[in-house]
């Protein structure tokens, strides 16, 4: 079975579609409840059961998954927290904050109701080593047991989850500031922070106009939220609020919009706080992906701070930031990593380094960003036939050398393949949005010939 299923980017398949499968997914928890039932390394002390945290965004099917994990962790042995709905960057602090063994959000991001997934934390509120989701893969395709009545783990549901979380985002905003005087519009996306958003934002003082915040099950990330900000624009111009921010169904993603109705994506806002940190602590690096708008390294260039690209998906961005030490990070997407708050991306904590950096400069959002000249961009996704070999097609790579030579230092060429379907992406950006779409159609018309 492919590791993806245990990656921080988490699982993405319709429910009832193997392999997640109510079957499949007790046979998981009953793995993964073994795996830690014998790690000595995370096993708390002798006659104590390991403990797992489970949360879960608003889908329907989270009922149904979150069942089918409570009965295989628990035929292993480990005792179960339950959280209901709770933000996936809630389920990674909780996790760490109650010295618990592993934290297992069910959730597909910013996916429509039908999809679903099940990601997994470690004890320190990061992913699993590789050789715990090894060791979870192996044991998958085994006869699944139970161990005896007298050692059967337990279920508990927490109250208080929603409560301490909303504490730990607020810790994330300087004590000396607050919101005072702002008018905030928040979608939470019918999503996992629906109960969340709001009450970390008034009780920092702001006025808060909810929306997007009744999940009926089947209403997540539809025509709200992040993935979906038109209607969030809308709002924060009939209210006349200062600001909007929009998260999606888990709650790790941000998009913010102004008083003006303009959006800003994770690009621009991940220079909005690494930039305002830089003027009184210099800031080692920040780490982008192959997505990053050419515009936003140009302006860290500016800075004097270093820039690196990650593949696309947080999990990369978060093993950069780790390997050189660095703490900002993020994806054009939303996902944005402050590591001296917080071990993974979480939109709520993200959207008040953005609101801090406003209050503690004096400026708007438009112009904390204005360094960033965001560059024109082109995608054209091309269809393939599976196993060619795009790579080293010839008249492809002279199409490419050839943009190469006309765009020169004003522009940046990405050619990839999709990891799910026999595409060839190819992105061109440029100063020029003409230049952009001619060099990217070249070049897709290259690969038909």
């Amino acid at each position: 079975m492919s590791r993806k299923y245990f990656g921080t980017d988490g699982v993405r398949g319709q429910v009832g579609v193997a392999p997640i499968t109510p079957d499949f997914v007790m046979r998981l928890g009953y793995a993964a409840g073994l795996v830690l039932a014998h790690d000595e390394a995370v096993k708390p002390s002798q006659g104590v059961k390991p403990r797992v945290l489970i949360g879960k965004d608003t889908r329907i099917s989270g009922y149904m998954l979150e069942a089918a994990l409570l009965a295989g962790f628990t035929a292993a042995g480990v005792d179960v927290l339950l959280t209901g709905p709770m933000p996936t960057p809630a389920i990674a602090y909780l996790t760490r904050a109650w010295r618990l063994q592993a934290g297992v959000v069910i959730s597909a991001s910013h996916n429509p109701y039908h999809d679903n997934g099940i990601k997994f934390f470690s004890a320190s509120g990061d992913k699993l080593p590789d050789d715990k989701e090894r060791e979870i893969e192996a044991l998958l395709d085994e006869p699944m047991g139970c161990v005896d009545s007298k050692h059967l783990g337990r279920a508990k549901r927490l109250d208080d989850a929603p409560g301490r979380y909303i504490e730990f985002c607020k810790s994330t905003f300087p004590s000396d500031l607050d919101l005072r005087g702002l008018k905030i519009v928040v979608d939470t996306a019918n999503g996992a922070a629906y109960h969340i958003a709001e009450h970390v934002l008034h009780e920092l003082g702001a006025d808060v106009i909810p929306m997007g915040n009744h999940p009926n099950g089947f209403n997540i990330n539809e025509e709200v939220g992040a993935t979906a900000p038109r209607a969030l624009r809308a709002a924060v111009i009939e209210h006349h609020a200062d600001l909007g921010i929009a998260l999606d169904g888990d709650a790790d993603r941000l998009v913010m919009v102004d008083a003006r109705g303009l959006e800003y994506d994770g690009d621009q806002l991940l220079y909005a706080v690494a930039a305002t940190q830089h003027r009184t602590t210099p800031v080692a690096g920040v780490v982008g992906t192959l997505m990053s708008n050419l515009g936003l390294e140009k302006a860290f260039e500016k800075l004097g701070i270093p820039f690196a690209r990650a593949r696309v998906g947080d999990r990369y961005v978060l093993e950069q930031l780790k390997e050189r030490g660095w703490l900002y990070g993020g994806e054009s997407s939303g996902h944005i990593l402050c590591l001296d708050k917080h071990s993974t991306g979480d939109g709520m904590v993200s959207a008040l380094q953005v609101l801090s950096a406003t209050r503690r400069s004096g400026q708007t959002l438009a112009e904390l960003v204005s360094p960033v000249q965001m560059y024109p961009q082109t995608m054209i996704n091309v269809k393939i036939v599976k196993g060619f070999d795009w790579e080293n097609h010839a008249p492809l790579q002279a199409a490419r050398a050839h943009a190469e030579q006309v765009l020169g230092d004003t522009g940046r060429i990405l050619i990839r393949a999709s990891g799910t379907e026999p595409l060839v992406r190819v992105m061109v950006e440029a100063q020029d949005a003409t230049m952009a779409r001619e060099q990217a159609q070249l070049m897709a018309d290259s690969l038909k010939s």
